[in-house]
């Protein structure tokens, strides 16, 4: 019992000495987010900081203060449900530190998806306005630069189109091109669309208009079928992490029934321990998983 008081007060002085930071010791909080910014700008890969970048652009990046809170919250959750298993303190330092590391991933599978959705968006709108340019100039690259034109797309599909036409203009065909956005983009609607645009830019069709009106209605399907899929994986991971989070405390059931006294004679065996950890690390895992699966890439193939 005094052990778990000694871990409430020092989450209590944790806590109120990271408000103090934020508030008082700006000096000491600033020193802390430039030391983190210079080690992500050291070790981040150029892959993730063009996607954080982009990220940021958008306003959905996290905060300092944001992922200060996860860091308190990660930790005082480990921190106490480990310490509700083995009622020891050294143990619930150890878990709390473990938990903390994986905000870092967490956060980065955020990014992730982040940018996976708004490259879709982009696709999608990208596929949409050459259908509709086509029917009017009759030609791909033309099709193209009316887009480039419009301003409805950003980086990066905006600069990907532009060398699309770049490399039509210097190769004297499409095929190239149209290789390298696939390649960039791996989406059904993108391949699917631009290989309807080589077929007829070489073999012409009779009805390419109705040719066209189709693959609208396939990628207005993929699109529906992408965002109900968004839908669902977002139903999964509240009732997935729920339970998740409810078997951590299937352990007050366990000393409900034992009675606390016999619960923790029993932690003196080391097979327990043993046992209990695995549950932990076990869940843990299925819990990371599931997080992986709902932050996976949206509408990739």
């Amino acid at each position: 019992m005094i052990d778990f008081i000694v871990l409430i007060l020092l989450l209590a002085i944790g806590i109120f000495g990271i408000s103090y930071w934020l508030n008082k010791g700006e000096n000491v909080y600033k020193f802390f987010t430039d030391s983190v910014a210079q080690a992500y700008d050291k070790y981040a890969p150029y892959s993730f900081k063009e996607v954080r970048k982009k990220v940021k652009e958008l306003g959905q990046d996290y905060t300092p203060k944001q992922y200060l809170s996860q860091v308190i919250m990660f930790a005082a959750g480990a921190g106490v449900i480990s310490y509700l298993y083995f009622y020891n303190l050294i143990i619930s330092i150890i878990y709390a530190a473990i938990a903390t590391a994986f905000v870092p991933y967490l956060a980065y599978l955020r990014c992730n998806k982040i940018y996976s959705e708004y490259i879709f968006e982009q696709v999608q709108i990208y596929t949409t306005n050459v259908i509709m340019e086509f029917n009017t100039t009759q030609s791909f690259v033309k099709s193209l630069e009316g887009v480039r034109d419009s301003g409805i797309l950003e980086d990066p599909v905006l600069s990907d189109v532009k060398t699309m036409i770049d490399m039509s203009y210097q190769n004297g065909t499409i095929d190239e091109s149209i290789e390298y956005f696939n390649h960039k983009y791996p989406y059904h609607m993108v391949k699917n669309m631009n290989q309807l645009f080589l077929q007829i830019t070489k073999e012409g069709a009779r009805d390419s208009g109705q040719s066209l009106e189709n693959m609208s209605m396939d990628i207005d399907a993929l699109v529906e079928g992408v965002y109900r899929d968004q839908i669902d994986r977002k139903e999964f991971h509240t009732r997935f992490i729920t339970f998740g989070l409810a078997l951590f405390l299937l352990v007050m059931v366990m000393q409900f029934l034992l009675g606390v006294e016999s619960y923790q004679e029993l932690l003196g065996l080391i097979y327990v321990k043993a046992l209990l950890h695995g549950i932990i690390i076990i869940n843990c895992f299925f819990l990371i998983k599931g997080e992986k699966f709902y932050y996976e890439d949206v509408g990739a193939e």
